[in-house]
């Protein structure tokens, strides 16, 4: 049987999601997690890969696993999984899903605040400096209208193409705070770090936005702004068709 598995972490203490030699990952204590609990060995597949600092409010994830998971399997695994991970739920899936294929959408959140506040220093970027909310909701704009976002990803990345479908993305304002959100089928590694950085720079006047497009079209990673920090970062939401649960 195949499970799905939704699940929340706070990414500052690992080196990302993937399995690595000599680093802790997210994907290392959940699979030695689940191992322990089942007394198998269990090996998950994610819905993509978040980088080292990178947190989640919902990553998903599947595993197999030949029987019933038993009673209270949720309150078990949370109580053995450390304080910054943690399982919110698990679904029965069809036995050919993937969890990284099959998902249609996922979003991604960067939270920004421009008043100093120690609450928020491991949980958003802060910048102090005033936005332009609506120059970089022109230049988000610009972005959605390119498939090719190879400018946007990290160099020696192995992916077949550097196309992706952006169905959103726009910058939010609550406050004294800022939310970046965008949406698409799939996404570059490091990608929204780095359009991230470049709306960053647009807003310093430091790459114009008249040269966003250029930028693009160079598809060179070289030209677009630095990558903003990792803590600020967070995988919101990874979408399936209905029909993949049982």
């Amino acid at each position: 049987m195949r499970y799905f598995i939704d699940i929340s972490y706070f990414g500052k203490n690992y080196h990302g999601w993937q399995i690595q030699e000599n680093a802790i990952t997210i994907q290392e204590v959940i699979d030695k997690s689940l191992s322990t609990i089942l007394k198998s060995e269990i090996k998950t597949l994610g819905s993509g890969r978040t980088d080292t600092g990178v947190h989640a409010i919902s990553q998903i994830a599947h595993f197999d696993y030949n029987d019933n998971l038993g009673d209270n399997f949720l309150y078990k695994i949370n109580s053995l999984l450390p304080r910054d991970i943690s399982i919110n739920s698990i679904n029965k899936v069809r036995d050919n899903v993937s969890a990284r294929f099959d998902a249609i959408s996922r979003e991604y959140i960067y939270k920004i605040h421009t008043k100093k506040s120690p609450f928020l220093t491991d949980f958003s970027f802060f910048y102090p400096k005033e936005i332009n909310v609506v120059l970089l909701n022109k230049a988000c704009e610009i972005i959605k209208n390119f498939k090719d976002l190879q400018s946007f990803s990290k160099v020696k990345t192995d992916v077949n193409n550097y196309n992706c479908t952006l169905s959103y993305a726009a910058l939010e304002e609550e406050n004294n705070s800022y939310l970046f959100r965008i949406t698409s089928n799939r996404f570059l590694r490091g990608m929204v770090r780095v359009i991230m950085g470049t709306l960053f720079e647009i807003n310093e006047n430091k790459i114009q936005i008249d040269s966003l497009e250029e930028i693009i079209n160079k598809k060179d990673r070289k030209h677009a702004g630095p990558s903003a920090p990792a803590h600020g970062l967070y995988l919101q939401n990874v979408l399936y068709e209905a029909d993949v649960y049982i």
